[in-house]
């Protein structure tokens, strides 16, 4: 047989995989004509395995990897667009955030703080002291009868105030 540019599996072949192509013949036209006349992908098995490989259903019973998001937040639901365009542009419309009405910078920080807190991105000064004191008065053992278990959240709770309360965004005017 030439060598040539079409694949043939050989008798028994390994297929390919992570470790390299597999076993092939490489043949020309013609050759691999007639290796595709003679042969048979069901040589050698019982009745049991091609119907196996034959049935409908075959290989949708096998574990699939999931589609990669490529840093997008997942697919709106269609019922809330009227134009395709726009749902497939709110995908990556998402990663923009909206500026405070004041027209303050906000930092990524101070928005990861604002949601510790419980607050919308557009608080004052005084809702961001009312929420402080809910939130202490919520999760301070000394106030909910000796319940240790939300000393982490009260910590957060507390460095997020501190740096909310010197940041531009809450300064003095």
């Amino acid at each position: 047989m030439e060598a040539g540019e079409f694949r043939a599996p050989r008798t028994g072949h390994r297929r390919g995989g992570f470790d390299g192509p597999g076993d092939y013949y490489m043949l020309c036209l013609d050759h691999v004509r007639e290796f595709n006349a003679g042969y048979n992908y069901f040589e050698g098995m019982d009745e049991d395995a091609i119907w196996q490989a034959q049935r409908p259903w075959s290989g949708w019973d096998r574990e699939t990897r999931s589609f990669a998001s490529g840093g997008a937040s997942p697919t709106p639901k269609w019922q809330d667009f009227t134009d395709p365009l726009d749902a497939i542009g709110a995908r990556f419309r998402q990663g923009v955030r909206a500026p405070r009405t004041d027209g303050r910078p906000l930092t990524d920080r101070d928005r990861r703080n604002l949601q510790i807190l419980g607050l919308k991105t557009d608080a004052d000064r005084a809702q961001l002291r009312r929420r402080y004191a809910e939130l202490l008065r919520k999760y301070h053992p000394d106030r909910n009868g000796g319940d240790r278990g939300y000393e982490q959240k009260l910590q957060r709770v507390i460095e997020a105030y501190q740096e909310l309360k010197r940041a531009a965004a809450f300064a003095q005017v």
